[in-house]
Parts: C-alpha cells; sequence; structure tokens
C-alpha cells in the first residue's frame, strides 16, 4: 500500500544543513493502523508532510498504490491527494465557516455538484454524531467536535489513506478514547489505512496494529505493538512502555538499595488472569516484595506487568524464575 524507501528531508538553517529525516524505510499495509511515534523532535510531522508533499523530500521515493509520487506534477499530485486525507493536533478548520461548510469544502474544491455535496455532506455528519451541529462555526464547537469536524472533512473525498498528525493531543483523556474508538470505526468499516503520527504510547497501544519508533530523524526499530510491549529492543521504546508500565518510574527503583533480585514480570493474555506468582511463592522458599505493576489493555489483549523484589538462596530464587518462564511470563532480571 505504502512503500517508504530510503526517504530524507533536509531543511537549511542559517547556511547549514539540518536533517530531519534520515533515510527512513517503511512499508505500510493495505488497512493497517501504523502509529509513528517519538519525542518532541524526532522528526514525525516531518515524515507525515512528506508522506502527501506538503513537504518536498530531498532524497528517497514514496510509493502509494504502484506510484512514486515524488515522480508527480501538480496537476498529477492533486489527483493523488484525493486519496489521502489529513487530520491535525489543531484542527485546521475555517473560522469563518459553519460546519458545513467545513466538511463541504474539500467536494466544491474538487467540482462536486451541490446535489452530491449535499448528500455526502449530510451522510459525513450523520456518521460523526455531529448532524445537530450543522450550522455551528468552530468557535462554537468543544474540542473533540472540532476534530470530529476536520475528520468529516477529510473522508469527503471517500480516501483510501487518512493521515493523522497529532490528532488527539490536543484533547482530554476522555474525548481522546472517543476519536480513537470513531478511527478504528473507519478503519473497519471502510477499509482505510490509518498512519498516525503521535508522542502518545497509549494511542499506539489502544488503536495500532505495528508502531515505528523515530529518534532524531531515523526509525529505531519497528514492531507490532503486541511485541513491542513484550520485547522493545531500542531505549526509546523501553521509555515509553516503561511509562505505562506502571505508576513508579523504574528509576526510582534502585536495584543497590534492595536486598534482593529485582525481577520485571510481564503477562500477556490469559496469563493475566491465573494466580501464577501466588503459586511460585507457595512452591517454593523465596519472599516476595512487589515494588509496582499494573495491568492495560493492548488491542484486543490484556497486558500485566509487575517489578518484584526475590529474596531467598540463590537456587531457590532460580528455580522460581524457571516456574515462571515454564508458564509462558515474560521474566527480566534487572
Amino acid at each position: 500500500m505504502v512503500d517508504i524507501q530510503n526517504l530524507s528531508k533536509c531543511f537549511k538553517v542559517e547556511n547549514e544543513d539540518l536533517w530531519a529525516i534520515k533515510n527512513v524505510s517503511m512499508h505500510i499495509n493495505k488497512g493497517e493502523i501504523f502509529g509513528i511515534i517519538g519525542l518532541s523532535g524526532a522528526g514525525k510531522s516531518t515524515l507525515i508532510r512528506c508522506l502527501n508533499r506538503l513537504e518536498e523530500p530531498t532524497e528517497g521515493r514514496i510509493i502509494i498504490d504502484g506510484t512514486d509520487i515524488t515522480l508527480l506534477d501538480k496537476k498529477e499530485l492533486r489527483a493523488k491527494r484525493k486519496n489521502m486525507g489529513m487530520i491535525f493536533q489543531h484542527f485546521n478548520l475555517l473560522m469563518q465557516k459553519t460546519t458545513y461548510e467545513n466538511i463541504a469544502l474539500p467536494l466544491e474544491l474538487a467540482g462536486e455538484n451541490k446535489r452530491e455535496i449535499e448528500s455526502r455532506v449530510n451522510s459525513l455528519l450523520k456518521y460523526v454524531g455531529l448532524e445537530d451541529k450543522r450550522n455551528a462555526y468552530p468557535s462554537q464547537l468543544s474540542g473533540g467536535q472540532k476534530q470530529r469536524v476536520a475528520i468529516a472533512r477529510a473522508l469527503a473525498n471517500n480516501p483510501k489513506i487518512l493521515l493523522s498528525d497529532e490528532a488527539t493531543s490536543a484533547l482530554d483523556p476522555q474525548t481522546t478514547k472517543s476519536i480513537l474508538d470513531l478511527l478504528s470505526r473507519i478503519r473497519d468499516e471502510f477499509g482505510l489505512t490509518i498512519i498516525m503520527i503521535t508522542h502518545q504510547i497509549e494511542v499506539v497501544k489502544d488503536i495500532c496494529d505495528r508502531v515505528a519508533i523515530m529518534e532524531n530523524g531515523e526509525i529505531v526499530e519497528i514492531n507490532t505493538v503486541e511485541e513491542l510491549f513484550k520485547r522493545p529492543r531500542s531505549k526509546t521504546a523501553r521509555a515509553f512502555i516503561n511509562s505505562l508500565r506502571s505508576d513508579i518510574q523504574e528509576e526510582f527503583i534502585k536495584p543497590a538499595e534492595l536486598k534482593g533480585h529485582i525481577v520485571r514480570l510481564s503477562f500477556w493474555g490469559d496469563i493475566v488472569k491465573k494466580p501464577v506468582v501466588s503459586q511460585m511463592i507457595k512452591r517454593f522458599d523465596i519472599s516476595v516484595n512487589i515494588l509496582s505493576g499494573n495491568i492495560s489493555q493492548l488491542m484486543s489483549t490484556n497486558a500485566g506487568h509487575l517489578i518484584i523484589e526475590l529474596t531467598g538462596s540463590d537456587e531457590e530464587i532460580r528455580k522460581a524464575i524457571d516456574y515462571l518462564k515454564a508458564h509462558d511470563v515474560d521474566v527480566e532480571v534487572m
């Protein structure tokens, strides 16, 4: 669906080259919700703006449905962009236009007739739950309502791809969930490919199929969300995941100040519901001190994390760890 090959973007800043994206390559499947996460300044927004050439790449290829869009002239690019909708952090609505008029705008620019525009806009208003806000102006809408207008506008031309640039970062948690639920429904019902730029690991956890980790303009890791949480390979990925694993940040757990062995346990799927740890305590001559832990939802599966201190003989601790591993618990000695 989307192939990005050796993509780079360089900006000139005071006669110096600033490489915002460096040799990025990835493949995004049709119908996939693909997340791109990184800290501020990692190059995420520049990357997504290159995908529809709002930013012109310096090097590399962007192949969408077999067409390298870096080779298109302006007329060809305008036609290709009809297959790509985009939503933004600050909505980018026209303040002087009503909800209806904002959604209708891309249809008017595409030369659709008035009857077709009215039918399509009314359908989209119903779909995003804003029929009663048809004549409201952006200043009269909440943040979540503004983003629903922006999503409806992005869907107006029946795109195949939806680009989302920090679309939930300005919203409260409850509104974020409602927008993510809407995007998930759009993917399921319309078969859209959604590419999501975010710095929120919660967004990745709740909606994405796969995710790329960006750091200093480079992709340092690409994985399924489940595998990312199970076995993060990059330092940036571990930092994001650790922020979710517990309310106690790991830097406050100092093994040198504790007497026992510090162990991180990760549970997946039905294992979360089984009393594996309590059975381990009964079976082996060890003591367990729970330092932190939580349970969260990853798309269609459960994920549980514990950080514990084990005290006892080295032999009993080894047997206890082997017991956990035999019962499908991921164990990492810190």
